[in-house]
Formats: structure tokens, C-alpha cells, sequence
């Protein structure tokens, strides 16, 4: 969304306060970018998953239940019968919930039933309130925005708790200078100027930014640092600036580029990519090969922005995307931000909410509270249906001052990006679970759960990649105390000229021999012994890890057999039915196969320890055949010929941006069908195994 400063959305307005109740520092924590300037502190705070209450173990006694239906009582005889919202307090005068009503009475009167039905979770705030407060509304509407923007400065204990203290960054295109400058602003819209965003997180506009000044060549030196100037700055020099504050180039042509960079960002990219092709192919014509130049590095620049975008729709403009997924008691909500029909990033909250709230519940809270201080998109996408959609939708309407629609979509483009962003929650989920407990309690349960001789300090994994048979690469991740020790990864490039394409286990064989022959000693009777430690982390393995079944183990067991290695222990995780995560088989030698629930911590635990290994080979197995890729350039394409090469240079600059480019984006270029942009994708693309 970009608008000028003119048109902020106006601060919420500030809500009469009961007493802070006494709770935990940090209640949600965002999974984004941090800015280099983020502390320690608030480093491990964004770390830490607030604790999953626990339902009580027991029935709440009579007494406090009595005490706490009195106090309801006594606030129904006062209460009205107008929308409102109702805050409930204990002895201390802490804010125990908030809630909203239609009809004020009639809510708490179904707080007051004795004998009702009620979750233990009501039950146990009935039983400690004291007092009721009841603030009176004209409408629903306004006792919705009301009741987001009390649980946000209060955060009781029994709501739905979201704690979003930080700021989404914009960019901002200033309007009060003559050669305005583009800059990362959070925070109060009141410079002149036009301001793009939310953008996730403070590195995404960084990087954006960076691309958009090799892009348009527009200053982002502060005001004094312009006026001072006798020189070009090394900007200039390097192509990142086109100089106006020594006026290399004259007011019209820096305002063409301003003007091209906010039809960019107001997602008129494909015209602005056009006229920029246009320009390269006139300069080469002329013969001006170092102007050419200069455009084509632009175009790149335009094509890496829209490739770090990931999905970009082509039906939705403007919308953030919302999905939830809860699991072992804890929820997490995904959201992305798209406007102008690019992605500008993704963020991942963890709210705090007891076990009972189901993720509609959850989903509805967090929702209202998110855009207490936020301007909402014209469009909401959910992935669950929550109860008041339309009053919400409402509300924001009233806030925004245009038409916002909330809707779960069933099909089609939408369907896919609520489901994508489905898929991120589960992930993140699944990685703040596996963070919860401490490195050393996961070895220590992994100990125990596969009846490890010890604790392992060192975990090493294998895998390998290729793409039949071709760029093989076979990849070592190291795993300790410590998490991730990076500076411990190795890969081998398979060199065994007899290999067989395709053949695993020969690959894998290759792999462990060169390995753990350089760890062992020529035999000293009939045992094999390691060399020695040159430092406090063992180089020596206490367990190794493969991807694959009891097949793979037995090959493996075969290898180290022939070795001489018996003080490793070996295990090979199999994937789930469908390659399900969390459906994971575990073999270990001359044992029965194991099977973990799925909310078991260890079994999170070995699965980062696969997908890690997964992730570093075949990012390894990409660079080689990337590699190859550029020696042999597009010519290796079928059904790819000169023609449709210049185009898609003409249109992208260069290989390493045709490389990065998707499906979507070559069938722009002129010429190129969509069977021979997918032909072209698949080529760059194909997945190894």
C-alpha cells in the first residue's frame, strides 16, 4: 500500500485503564528479520515461547465460584442492555478479561448461571473476579475496536494476548526537496512524501532499497550531507547514485527517475521494465554500448527485487494473508504482506492463549488487536472462518475509511497463497517447539529415547544430491551442545569414475570412507581408535545420520563394518506415508523400528537435523550445477533458439536474473510461450534427489 502523508491513519484513542495485571515481559514473539540494531536482550526475549497454561488438575472450589457469581451478579443488576465492553477484576484490581457485547446484561447474565455448562477456563475467572467494569458504547462496531485496543494495554490474563511493539517499516520516497531521497521510515507519516509498505521486517527493506538504488539511481544521503557536497560520492562511483547533488545530471532527468521508481513500487513494474528494455536496445543500437550497459544492469536490478519476492499473484493487488496452526498447546499465525501485486515479506507471531481457545478464537483476537494501530488492506484472507467476520470487517471499514472484505477462499490464486503461508505457520511452529526445550535437553531425551550409550556431544548427518546421476554432491552437517556448529559442515564432490548414475549407496559410500579414514589410525591390535581431539569439540562422531530406511542402514552398517567402526552409533530416519512430517521411522541396528508421536520434542529435533542436512546439499548440489549452467550458457535449452535468447536477455539483463526469474515472469517476454517458459524454468530448476 502507498499513500502520501496526508493520509495516515489517525492514532487509536486512548482508552480509560484498570490496573497492569502482573505478567510475563514478552507474550508473543515475531520470527522476522532483526535489525542490526536489535540488543541481546531483545534478541533471546524473541527466542523464548511463552509457557502453555495448564488446565487445572481439579474442579474449582465452591467458595470462590460462589463469591465470583455474586460480583457478576451485582454488575448485571447495573449493567445496560447497549453494546458495550465489560472488564473483570480480582483483589488486586488486575484486569483478569476484557470482552465485548451487543448486549452487556445479557453477556454477563451467561457468566452468572450457577449450574451453566462452562469451560474450566471460564470457571477459573469467575472464580477470581471481584469486580465488574462496564464502559457503554454507541455501536458493536465501536465496542470491538474498544475491547482490541484494551487487551492490547492490558493484557489480561484470560484474552487472547498479542504484544506487537514493534513498528512495520515503509519506504519512503521524500517530497520536500528538489532531488527527493528514498529512505526506510518507521513510525508517525507525517514527512511529505510517498510512503510503500508494511514490509515485514527491516531487512526486507534494506535489500529492497538497495536494489531500487542500482535500479533508479536515487540518493539516500541525508539533506545536510547533499548540500555539502563538492564531489560525487563513492555512490556515484559505483553506480548506486546518479549524482544530482553535483548536478551530473540535470533536475528533468532525475525526476524521470523518481517517477519510474514510484510507478515501480505503485506496481507499474512491467512498464517500467518495458521502457527500460526500450532504451537498451536503442543505446545499442547506437552504437552507446556503456549507456546499454547501464540499462541492463538496471533491468537486473528490477528483475532481483521481484525474484527475493518469492510468490508474486497476478489476481491479488492488495491483501495480507493470514493463517494459524496450533499444536502441543501452542498457536502460531503467519502473516503476509502483499501490495501492488508484490510480496513485500512474511512475519510469524506466537500469541499467548490457553489450550482451550480453538483457532478460530485465537485467529478473531489476534486479528482485532493486529490492526488496533495498523491501516488494514482492502483485502483479508483467512485461513479459518472466525464468528463476527462481518463486524470485524466493519469496524475496519470505520478505521480505514474504505471498504475492507474478510474472506476464507476456497479456490483458485487465493486459495494457493492461504495455503502457502498455512504451510510457513506449521514450520514455524514446528521450529519454536524444537526451541523451546534447551540443546542439551533435546540430547539428553534423544539419549534416552534411542538408548544411546551416552549423551552424544557430536551428531554428524549425511545426505547427497543429483539430478540423475549428474553434479553429484554428497553433504556432512555437524550438530553438538551448541546447536548448529556451521563452521564443522563439509561437502564431497563425488569422484568415482565407475559410479553408476543414480547409485545411492555407492555415493554414500564414497562419502563415509573419505570421512572417517581421516579420523582413523592404522589398527593397533584388532581395535580402530580416532585420532585425537585438537580441540574441546570432538571430531570424532558419537551419532551418525542418514536419510533413509532399514535398506540405507544396512548399507551404511556394511561400510562401517568394513572400517572397523563400532563406538559410532548409527540410525536412519525414513520418511512418513505421503513424506508427512511428523510421520517419521527410525531404524537403529539389530532393533525394531521406532515411531515417535508427533509432538514429541526429539522427534522435532531429529527432523531439523535432517532438513538442515537436506538444505546444505542441495545448495551445494545448485552451485555446481549453476556452474555448469553459465559455462554452457542458454544454448543447452531445447527448443530454446537465438531468437527467444535475446529476448530473454533483452528482458532481464542478464543469465543469473533469467536463472531467479519464475514461470510467470518468462511468459512475459515476448516470444515465449508458456509451455517454453516452463521448459525454461524446469531447466534452472529441476530438483535433485
Amino acid at each position: 500500500m502507498d499513500h502520501d502523508s496526508t493520509d495516515h491513519p489517525q492514532p487509536p484513542r486512548k482508552a480509560r485503564r484498570g490496573s497492569q495485571p502482573d505478567l510475563p515481559p514478552q507474550d508473543l514473539t515475531a520470527a522476522a528479520d532483526v535489525d542490526p540494531a536489535t540488543s541481546a536482550a531483545e534478541e533471546d526475549d524473541e527466542a523464548r515461547l511463552p509457557e502453555a497454561p495448564e488446565e487445572p488438575a481439579e474442579a474449582i472450589a465452591e467458595g470462590p465460584l460462589a463469591v465470583g457469581h455474586a460480583a457478576i451478579e451485582n454488575a448485571v443488576r447495573l449493567a445496560p442492555t447497549s453494546p458495550g465492553v465489560y472488564r473483570m477484576l480480582n483483589t488486586a484490581s488486575d484486569v483478569l478479561y476484557v470482552g465485548k457485547a451487543k448486549n452487556v446484561r445479557k453477556r454477563l447474565a451467561s457468566y452468572a448461571r450457577v449450574n451453566a455448562p462452562l469451560p474450566a477456563r471460564i470457571l477459573r475467572m469467575i472464580a477470581a473476579t471481584v469486580t465488574v467494569e462496564i464502559v457503554s458504547t454507541t455501536t458493536e462496531t465501536e465496542a470491538l475496536l474498544l475491547e482490541a485496543n484494551l487487551i492490547k494495554q492490558l493484557r489480561p490474563r484470560f484474552n487472547v494476548q498479542l504484544r506487537d511493539d514493534k513498528s512495520f517499516p515503509y519506504i519512503l520516497i521524500t517530497g520536500d526537496h528538489w532531488a527527493p531521497q528514498i529512505l526506510k521510515h518507521r513510525g508517525a507519516q507525517t514527512r511529505p512524501g510517498r510512503y510503500f509498505g508494511p514490509f515485514a521486517s527491516a531487512g526486507a527493506v534494506n535489500r529492497t532499497i538497495t536494489a531500487l538504488q542500482r535500479a533508479f539511481l536515487i540518493r539516500s544521503c541525508t539533506d545536510g550531507f547533499f548540500e555539502s557536497r563538492t564531489r560525487p560520492c563513492l555512490l556515484y562511483q559505483i553506480r548506486r547514485c546518479s549524482g544530482p547533488c553535483t548536478r551530473e545530471i540535470d533536475f528533468p532527468g532525475y525526476t524521470e527517475l523518481v517517477r519510474e521508481a514510484n510507478d515501480f513500487l505503485s506496481g507499474r513494474s512491467h512498464a517500467v521494465k518495458e521502457l527500460l528494455a526500450a532504451e537498451m536496445e536503442k543505446a545499442s543500437n547506437e552504437l552507446e554500448f556503456e549507456t546499454a550497459a547501464l540499462y541492463r544492469d538496471r533491468l537486473a536490478a528490477l528483475s532481483a527485487i521481484q525474484s527475493q519476492q518469492g510468490i508474486n499473484p497476478r489476481t491479488v493487488e492488495e491483501a495480507d494473508v493470514f493463517a494459524i496452526h496450533q499444536e502441543g498447546g501452542y498457536s502460531c499465525v503467519e502473516v503476509f504482506f502483499f501490495r501492488t501485486g508484490q510480496n513485500w515479506g512474511n512475519r510469524a507471531y506466537f500469541p499467548r492463549a490457553e489450550k482451550s481457545f480453538t483457532s478460530e478464537e485465537v485467529l478473531a483476537s489476534f486479528l482485532a488487536q493486529f490492526y488496533d494501530d495498523k491501516p488494514p488492506p482492502k483485502l483479508i484472507l483467512l485461513s479459518h472462518a472466525i464468528e463476527e467476520s462481518e463486524l470485524l470487517a466493519d469496524a475496519l471499514c470505520v478505521k480505514a475509511g474504505y471498504k475492507v472484505e474478510i474472506s476464507v477462499p476456497k479456490r483458485g490464486e487465493k486459495k494457493e497463497l492461504v495455503t502457502h503461508a498455512l504451510t510457513n505457520a506449521r514450520e514455524a511452529l514446528g521450529r519454536k517447539l524444537a526451541d523451546t526445550a534447551t540443546q542439551s535437553r533435546l540430547l539428553e531425551g534423544m539419549a534416552a529415547t534411542l538408548g544411546l550409550p551416552q549423551v552424544p556431544k557430536r551428531i554428524e548427518v549425511y545426505d547427497n544430491s543429483h539430478i540423475q546421476g549428474t553434479n553429484a554432491v554428497g553433504a556432512m552437517i555437524v550438530a553438538g551442545p551448541d546447536g548448529f556448529i556451521k563452521n564443522q559442515y563439509r561437502k564431497f564432490n563425488i569422484k568415482s569414475e565407475g559410479l553408476t548414475p543414480g547409485d545411492d549407496y555407492a555415493m554414500m559410500r564414497e562419502v563415509l570412507e573419505r570421512r572417517f579414514k581421516r579420523l582413523l589410525k592404522p589398527p593397533e591390535g584388532d581395535v580402530v581408535k580416532a585420532k585425537a581431539d585438537d580441540d574441546s569439540f570432538p571430531q570424532w562422531p558419537d551419532l551418525v545420520i542418514i536419510d533413509g530406511g532399514r535398506g540405507q542402514l544396512n548399507a551404511v552398517r556394511e561400510i562401517f563394518d568394513g572400517l572397523g567402526l563400532a563406538q559410532v552409533s548409527l540410525m536412519a530416519v525414513a520418511k512418513g506415508p505421503d513424506r508427512d512430517a511428523g510421520r517419521e521411522t527410525l531404524f537403529m541396528p539389530d532393533r525394531e523400528a521406532i515411531k515417535l508421536e508427533p509432538r514429541d520434542p526429539v522427534l522435532y529435533f531429529i527432523q531439523r537435523l535432517r532438513d538442515e542436512a537436506h538444505r546444505f546439499v542441495i545448495g551445494s548440489h545448485r552451485k555446481l550445477r549453476k556452474k555448469d549452467i553459465r559455462e554452457a550458457g542458454l544454448q543447452e535449452i531445447p527448443g530454446i533458439g537465438p531468437s527467444r535468447k535475446r529476448a530473454l536477455l533483452h528482458h532481464f539483463g542478464t543469465l543469473k536474473e533469467i536463472e531467479r526469474a519464475s514461470i510467470a515472469d518468462l511468459g512475459k517476454v515476448p516470444g515465449v510461450s508458456a509451455e517454453s517458459a516452463r521448459k525454461i524454468f524446469e531447466f534452472f530448476h529441476a530438483q535433485p534427489s
